[in-house]
């Protein structure tokens, strides 16, 4: 009930209806109707709360724009005016019908909404149109009889409401209540109930005093049909017909008993529904004190008793399944509620016990859930990991810190909340920069700098860098792990690297279930943790070391993280939450790619880098190795240190200056005599140039500086010990006497300067005796059947000698031919390749024999052929040439020259196939002295590719001579020939 509806009732209960005149009535109601913004609601005049909505504020009201208002019409309605606007003829013989009770088959009908008005009842009707408001109150005041209305219900409301602002001359209600634009007879029900008007109290508009409503309070009479139309209205004139109701036996059993079961069900909405407790409680009260002579008319539209409670009691049983299951829900909310609340209670008095008791050292859940917060705050944190993020927050917080799950949930977030969602480091896109930092840092290595150039060029043009996978590959000591943090300074990136040699747990790079007691993410989630950015570079060092165990292949995992296909959405164990890996630039690094899977380097852009050859081990020495020893052991100090003391002297300087210019008073001695000072004496180390080429050709033959480095530490390291020596010699010759006017000591290092020098005849002294004390194994003429081959090996290129030699075989009969296969037996540490090219090199050198008519060497003796060092494993296609030049020199008893060194692999046919490691070989044969060198022509390319200083002195086709034997290879052909 409405606002409105209780103020008009209060002010018609403190006194009688009939006790108080009607201007009373409308002074005692009007602050009632006037305290709500709107007058009435769409459901208005059936006194509800306005169940069924509410309307836009009505922002005036409405116009007295007729002559009828103004003069106040009486509504004084004649039989000949009804009978002029009514749709259906009413009269008969010029009388209107009526029954023999009285009743009047014609009158004023109004419709309601939402609820209709039950005779035996009284309701408030509110009417807000203000034509039939007028025609309600002229009725009322000018009628000596009581006025009856039809009160008819609404089948259904209209969709269409006002907009919202929009200024209406009506209220909405009052647009329903007027049914000239509709049709009566489809719109309302036909079953209604003619209703006695106790009392109408009018509503003025405060603006021009004019009657805008009526709120009247009408009593249930009975129930009518509506038969006919007479005028639309407004207000609407209709012709009724009374319905007598059934007569009903009150002792009959069935009417008896849906009654009483009318009043269990109410009943039992009472102790359900507590909205309906006070309304049903007055229904029951009713129907228990008046159930004599209550008649059920609950349902106007069944003519029948039975029916009418049958109707009734089914809308009550509906009506109290809705209450329980509201009563449902509301105690599972409830028990929910007192619960969250208790639990609430517990912890916050366990806070207080702890606090009191000064045991709570460990931060509430509360607390860390926002420390974790805090940190995701400014990142864009992808859709599923947000939703996991949440999931996990609202768990943690209902967790007790004693539960199991505790630790492994705050751990789990602390992993979330620590990652760089969308976070990135701005790339550097400067050439020249990086060119710089790159060439500061390391010697040589131009493909690598050029690789790392175009990256970023290609990043200048695109706006961005995605991330890639480049493989170094070359020989140990070459600086392949130590350019990868160059590279991150040249890109502006962070750097993170992490060794996969010998891994053989999966989880290392995927992760471990977080089930598992310990359970940690993989190596590249700990890098995005560290890092806190979403594009660093990733060093994964020695990836052709990577092993393989029960726990899987971790070379199969490494697939996922170095796709470019599927790592923007890399899946680790332990996180479970797609991590986008795909602007991440990752740098492997491996001495040999035979050991890598096919699969995994297909994903990689290999990059080889080749051994250093003589000049540049000087270079890397003179400019990196030496300078960088001498600042470890302190015999030099780095550029900004020398700076800073130079600035420190000279700031000193001027304040000695300065304070030489101001009179100084004379200072008081004092009671202690200081300690005399002891200065550190300036040295001067040198490592000479030939002592530097010695030590690279004598000590450190291998392909990298890693060796060298170890070496000149060593020298620097003696150097440093005799520094102090001296020093200390010539701090102990210094008397006590030996002091200045300050009393300090006088120290010999002012006035001298050690200075060290290491020369090529002193190298010794410091390295110990030479490694190799020769370029190669044969110093002079090399025998028959002894050929220098050329080998790459993962520490580099060397010189590998091949040795042939031959016994007569013994025969019972020494003038018939051996007719015996040859045999040839291999030593050496042959791997199964080089022991296949040796017996494919034997047939190639008896087909030369044949074919030079000197057939029967190779069946008449026994062969031998070896490889010197036998104790290191060698093999490799590239020494069927070799092999075949070793077997042809010994058996036409021909040496090849001791400057001559070849490689190169041989097909069955004679065919001289490509090998690799050019640069390496070349190499290798420069520090052998080897000024002849024999390439395959298919090898051409990468000869000519060599730098310049490698290629000069050298060649690469010998000219035949009539005193020896030389081979070389047709580069027309590519076939073994004979000069």
């Amino acid at each position: 009930m409405s606002r409105i509806s209780l103020g008009l009732v209060k002010a018609l209960r403190s006194q009688s209806l009939q006790a108080r005149s009607t201007w009373q009535l409308r002074q005692d109601a009007l602050p009632a109707l006037l305290q709500t913004r709107r007058f009435f609601g769409w459901s208005s005049n059936s006194g509800d709360d306005g169940k069924k909505g509410d309307v836009p504020e009505s922002t005036g009201t409405s116009e007295s724009s007729t002559d009828e208002r103004q003069s106040g019409r009486k509504s004084k309605r004649t039989s000949a005016a009804a009978q002029e606007g009514a749709i259906v003829p009413v009269k008969q013989d010029g009388h209107l019908r009526k029954d023999s009770s009285g009743f009047e088959p014609v009158c004023m009908a109004l419709p309601l909404f939402g609820r209709p008005l039950f005779p035996w009842h009284n309701q408030l009707i509110q009417i807000t149109s203000p034509k039939i408001a007028k025609e309600i109150l002229s009725l009322t005041e000018n009628s000596k009889k009581m006025t009856h209305i039809g009160f008819f219900l609404r089948k259904s409301m209209p969709n269409e409401l006002p907009k919202e602002g929009e200024e209406e001359d009506l209220l909405p209600s009052a647009k329903l209540e007027d049914m000239s634009g509709e049709d009566p007879m489809e719109v309302l029900h036909n079953v209604g109930t003619i209703g006695r008007v106790a009392q109408a109290v009018p509503v003025w508009s405060p603006k021009d005093g004019e009657v805008v409503a009526v709120q009247m309070l009408v009593q249930g009479a009975g129930v009518v049909r509506l038969e006919k139309v007479l005028n639309k209205g407004p207000p609407l004139q209709v012709q009724i017909a009374q319905i007598t109701p059934e007569e009903w036996d009150g002792k009959d059993e069935m009417v008896r008993a849906t009654m009483n079961e009318t009043i269990l069900t109410v009943q039992e909405i009472m102790k359900v529904s507590s909205s309906f407790r006070e309304h049903a409680q007055y229904v029951n009260q009713s129907l228990q004190q008046r159930n004599a002579r209550v008649q059920p008319d609950a349902v106007l539209d069944a003519t029948n008793p039975l029916d009418k409670l049958r109707l009734a009691l089914e809308l009550l049983k509906k009506e109290l399944e809705v209450a329980k299951l509201q009563q449902k829900i509301s105690n599972q909310i409830e028990e929910k509620m007192s619960k969250n609340q208790r639990e609430f209670m517990l912890r916050e008095q366990l806070k207080s016990i702890k606090k009191e008791l000064g045991i709570d050292k460990d931060d509430g859940s509360e607390t860390i859930l926002q420390k974790f917060k805090e940190r995701l705050e400014g990142k864009e944190v992808p859709k599923e990991a947000k939703e996991a993020i949440d999931t996990e927050f609202e768990k943690f917080a209902n967790l007790a810190k004693e539960s199991q799950e505790y630790q492994m949930t705050r751990n789990y977030l602390d992993w979330l909340s620590s990652m760089p969602w969308s976070v990135y480091s701005k790339d550097t896109f400067d050439l020249k920069k990086a060119r710089e930092i790159l060439d500061r840092d390391h010697y040589g290595l131009a493909d690598i700098k050029d690789r790392i150039r175009e990256f970023i060029a290609v990043g200048v043009l695109r706006g961005s860098m995605q991330g890639k996978i480049l493989c170094f590959v070359g020989p140990p000591g070459v600086g392949k792990t130590s350019i990868g943090k160059s590279i991150a300074e040249a890109l502006g990136r962070e750097f993170y690297r992490f060794s996969v040699g010998g891994l053989y747990d999966v989880a290392e790079i995927k992760g471990h279930r977080r089930t598992y007691v310990g359970a940690m993410p993989g190596k590249i989630i700990q890098c995005l943790k560290k890092v806190q950015t979403s594009n660093p570079l990733v060093l994964i060092d020695e990836v052709d070391k990577i092993g393989r165990g029960h726990h899987g292949d971790p070379s199969s995992a490494l697939l996922e993280l170095l796709d470019p296909s599927q790592n923007s959405a890399f899946m680790d164990h332990y996180l479970d939450v797609a991590v986008d890996c795909s602007n991440i630039l990752f740098v492997c690094t491996a001495n040999v790619l035979d050991t890598i899977p096919g699969p995994l380097l297909d994903r990689m852009e290999v990059i080889r880098l080749t051994g250093y050859d003589l000049q540049e081990k000087m270079k890397i020495a003179e400019q990196y190795l030496v300078p960088n020893a001498m600042v470890e052991v302190g015999l030099k100090q780095k550029k900004a240190e020398a700076q800073s003391e130079v600035q420190v002297q000279k700031v000193a300087e001027e304040v000695e200056k300065s304070e030489d210019a101001k009179p100084q008073e004379p200072e008081p001695e004092p009671e202690v005599k200081a300690e005399p000072k002891q200065l550190k004496p300036e040295v001067k180390a040198e490592i000479e140039t030939g002592a530097i080429e010695s030590l690279i050709r004598w000590y450190c033959r291998e392909a990298g500086v890693r060796n060298l480095q170890k070496h000149i530490e060593r020298i620097c390291r003696k150097l440093a010990t005799k520094v102090v020596e001296k020093w200390e010699d010539k701090s102990q010759g210094t008397s006590s006497k030996d002091t200045d006017a300050t009393g300090d000591a006088i120290d010999p290092s002012k006035s001298e300067v050690i200075e060290l020098r290491v020369d090529e005849a002193s190298l010794s002294e410091y390295v110990g005796k030479p490694v190799f004390t020769s370029d190669r194994l044969y110093e002079g003429q090399l025998p028959s059947g002894t050929v220098t081959g050329l080998a790459w090996t993962a520490m580099g290129g060397s010189v590998l000698y091949i040795e042939a030699t031959a016994l007569a075989r013994r025969r019972s009969d020494p003038d018939k031919p051996a007719t015996a296969p040859p045999m040839l037996a291999v030593t050496g540490q042959l791997g199964n390749v080089m022991k296949e090219s040796s017996q494919i090199a034997l047939l190639v050198a008896r087909r030369q024999l044949q074919a030079r008519g000197k057939d029967g060497f190779f069946e008449e003796h026994e062969l031998f052929l070896h490889c010197p060092e036998g104790a290191t494993p060698k093999d490799g296609p590239s020494a069927g040439v070799t092999m075949t030049t070793a077997l042809l020199s010994l058996a036409m008893k021909k040496p090849i020259p001791t400057d001559l060194a070849m490689t190169g692999e041989v097909s069955l046919n004679g065919k001289v196939l490509a090998v690799g490691g050019i640069k390496e070989k070349t190499i290798a044969a420069r520090r052998a002295g080897c000024k002849t060198l024999i390439f395959p022509e298919a090898n051409r390319r990468d000869f000519d590719e060599l730098p310049k200083y490698l290629q000069d002195g050298l060649n690469d086709l010998v000219a035949p001579s009539p005193s020896e034997f030389h081979l070389h290879f047709a580069f027309d052909r590519g076939l073994l020939i004979e000069g």
